[in-house]
């Protein structure tokens, strides 16, 4: 019985065991560890570029406001009550054009009477001037005294200067009832608000309107002074320092407007602003349309900065490490090597490689993302578009340096 027993053990677990192997037994399907196989896997092929060094465009990008040339405000020389108003509040004008004019009875009345006490004037030198030609006759002829002489031409002289006095204040009642037409001293766009016809204005006080020139149109904008040295460094590192009219300026007057005048920098301010620790400065524009308004935001764009001597590699050349930036550099039989560097400002045509690559070296500017340390790969040279100077900025909000990084 117990036998019996064993026997069937055993054959169940033989039975057990085939199932098992039946089941779980390789298929011929399935696939195989190729360690070998692996291992002699050709090396990846990636994009090449030779750097050289060479000097390259700098633009740089502010954000600016447009101001006007000059605001003029046109303010009455004499008072009185305004008439009428000929231009329309907010037109544009043109120097000499008539705007105002003032009631001018009061000022010709006293014009009238300027020129009454003149002829006064010259009457009484008329009969001055015969007195002293009487006596002074008869004083050589000894009939009349010296006193007498004397009298006669102080008369005379006061009465000529009675005639200068008269003609003085005849010219000033002239003057006054001219300023009665008030005319636009500047070429530029009124504001949109004036005193109403049959207001008393009063002279020299009441504002009657406010010229903003427009042609040309000043461009505000600042920087830092930390851009302030690092230009001053450039400048004298280079053999012939860049002066400012070697510099151009654009305006962007949108995401893709620009405006179609080159401008020029107008000047900058000797001083650091403490609370923003940045310097102002100014560029001027030619605006014969009109179309830079005053206080319209724009981009400005500087070009004529260069950067001697530099070596730019692509951004997708560049990778972040543990080390910071790393670029891959080929080597001997083609083996990438992981080398870190020192990122300058950032240019049209990508990074400027201030420390850790020298002229002359092979970099890995496409397929990075294969690349494995110290592996060979299959180098297919690139072509690199050259920088140019109308590129997008290096400095702004779309174009700052890398950290510690300077021109």
């Amino acid at each position: 019985m117990v036998k019996h027993i064993l026997l069937i053990a055993v054959a169940g677990l033989a039975l057990a065991f085939g199932l098992y192997v039946f089941m779980f037994r390789p298929s011929e399907d399935s696939p195989v560890p190729q360690t070998a196989s692996a291992s002699a896997a050709p090396p990846p092929q990636v994009g090449v570029i030779t750097v050289q060094p060479a000097e390259i465009p700098y633009p740089v990008e502010y954000a600016g406001r447009v101001a006007g040339f000059r605001d003029v405000e046109v303010r009455p020389r004499v008072g009185g009550l305004l008439l009428e108003r000929q231009f329309e509040e907010g037109a544009r004008v043109t120097e000499g054009q008539v705007l105002f004019r003032i009631d001018p009875a009061t000022y010709e009345v006293a014009l009238s009477r300027a020129e009454a006490q003149l002829q006064q004037a010259q009457a009484a030198l008329y009969q001055a001037q015969q007195n002293f030609e009487r006596v002074e006759p008869l004083a050589r002829r000894g009939v009349s005294t010296d006193v007498q002489l004397e009298e006669a031409r102080s008369q005379r002289d006061q009465a000529r200067a009675g005639v200068q006095l008269a003609e003085a204040e005849v010219q000033n009642a002239r003057l006054n009832l001219s300023y009665t037409t008030v005319t636009a001293p500047a070429t530029g766009t009124t504001a949109l608000q004036s005193p109403p016809v049959g207001a008393l204005i009063q002279a020299q006080q009441t504002l009657l309107t406010t010229i903003s020139q427009l042609d040309p149109a000043y461009v505000n904008f600042s920087f830092t002074d930390e851009e302030n040295r690092a230009f001053r460094a450039l400048n004298e590192r280079r053999e012939r320092p860049i002066s400012e009219k070697e510099l151009k300026v654009e305006l962007l007057l949108g995401q893709e407007a620009s405006y179609p005048r080159p401008g020029q920098v107008d000047t900058a301010a000797q001083r650091v602003d403490p609370q923003t620790g940045t310097i102002q400065a100014r560029a001027i524009f030619p605006n014969p349309e009109g179309a830079l308004l005053p206080g319209q935001f724009v981009r400005v764009r500087i070009t004529g900065i260069t950067l001697p001597g530099s070596i730019v590699v692509p951004q997708q050349a560049v990778s972040q490490g543990p080390q910071g930036p790393t670029i891959y550099v080929l080597g001997e039989n083609d083996i990438a090597q992981a080398r870190p560097i020192r990122l300058g400002p950032e240019v049209p045509g990508g990074w400027v490689v201030r420390e850790g690559l020298s002229g002359g070296e092979r970099v890995v500017a496409d397929g990075v993302i294969r690349v494995r340390p110290g592996q060979p790969v299959r180098p297919a040279p690139m072509q690199v578009q050259a920088p140019e100077a109308t590129g997008s900025a290096g400095l702004g909000s779309q174009g700052r340096p890398a950290s510690g990084a300077r021109p």
